[in-house]
């Protein structure tokens, strides 16, 4: 067999990231072979990922030196951001995080081209802002974003585009995951459960976290015949009521989905409170534009294990609080 051709992942530590690297691992005696970057080697997840046979370096996405060292030799990478990393306040008021996220994607973009990568994954969002009218009284971000970890993503785009280096487009939808905690089904006063949710009557896209990994690994296999196509990574496009169905069905008694407006959520006063009214404002407006975007037999060809919500469940009922 010829030599494996490496995929260096960034996020190699966190749920997208760490999905691919399991799914390149997991394929033993594949094409590739993963070389996982982090910013701290010595961590308990980097260890692990080593301890599984992953080739573990050390970067850092604002440090491009690093990055060029980590991508050398290296076929594909793939390219995720994290938004929501934690960082104090004085950070985040010198440093927004939309703003170091364009400056990291740009690190990236760069440090691959002179690498000399061959093929990137981009995990972004689509812009949001369209959805909205100047009028509606939703809040602004930063003077221009709606729903800044997704705007602003949008706008790194154009660093990959930039950089010559062939690169897919791939977005992931909201996570099965969700429902183990932020949209968890919950008691009310009479003790039924039921889900609370901002979905209107919208069709809303969801995946398990592993599948973005596999789809990834999917399309790093595809080659560069990918190259310029966005790829929305989806399971199951259900409404609220029918994720309530599932919970039903796999929890063994009723939920009740709870429709919730976007206009509740922003007034409730949480921290981040007004970007995630705003972020399911657009997931209702925008719902029949994101199905189109979806391609189940692309997904399926990407990734054959591609999960369907029902499935999902089968195997993490156990993990859904109630």
């Amino acid at each position: 067999m010829s030599e494996q051709q490496i995929i260096a992942v960034v996020g190699a530590t966190g749920a997208q990231g760490g999905g691919l690297v399991r799914a390149i691992l997991d394929d033993r005696g594949g094409r590739f072979a993963v070389r996982a970057l982090t910013r701290d080697p010595g961590s308990a997840r980097a260890r692990e990922l080593a301890a599984l046979g992953a080739e573990v370096v050390g970067a850092d996405l604002d440090d491009a030196g690093s990055l060029r060292r980590a991508f050398d030799g290296a076929h594909g990478a793939f390219v995720v951001t994290n938004f929501w990393e934690p960082r104090t306040p004085e950070e985040q008021r010198a440093r927004p995080a939309t703003t170091k996220e364009r400056e990291q994607a740009g690190n990236a973009a760069r440090a691959g081209r002179e690498a000399g990568v061959r093929h990137f994954v981009w995990s972004t969002l689509s812009d949001t802002r369209g959805y909205f009218r100047p009028d509606d009284g939703t809040p602004s971000f930063e003077g221009t974003y709606k729903v800044p970890h997704a705007d602003g993503k949008a706008e790194a785009d154009r660093f990959f585009l930039e950089s010559g280096v062939p690169t897919t487009f791939l977005q992931a939808n909201v996570y099965y995951e969700a429902f183990q905690d932020m949209f968890a089904p919950r008691r009310d006063e009479t003790g039924a459960l039921v889900l609370p949710l901002g979905f209107g009557e919208a069709r809303v896209a969801a995946q398990a976290a592993e599948d973005v990994g596999r789809t990834a690994l999917g399309i790093f296999h595809q080659g560069n015949g990918m190259a310029g196509r966005r790829v929305s990574v989806a399971g199951d496009v259900l409404t609220g009521a029918q994720y309530a169905a599932a919970l039903s069905l796999a929890l063994g008694e009723p939920v009740t989905y709870q429709a919730v407006s976007p206009d509740m959520i922003r007034a409730a006063g949480f921290p981040g409170a007004g970007e995630v009214g705003n972020m399911l404002q657009y997931l209702i407006a925008a719902a029949p534009d994101i199905a189109e975007l979806i391609d189940f037999e692309l997904l399926r060809e990407l990734d054959p294990r591609l999960q369907t919500f029902d499935a999902w469940l089968a195997t993490h009922r156990d993990t859904i609080p109630r």
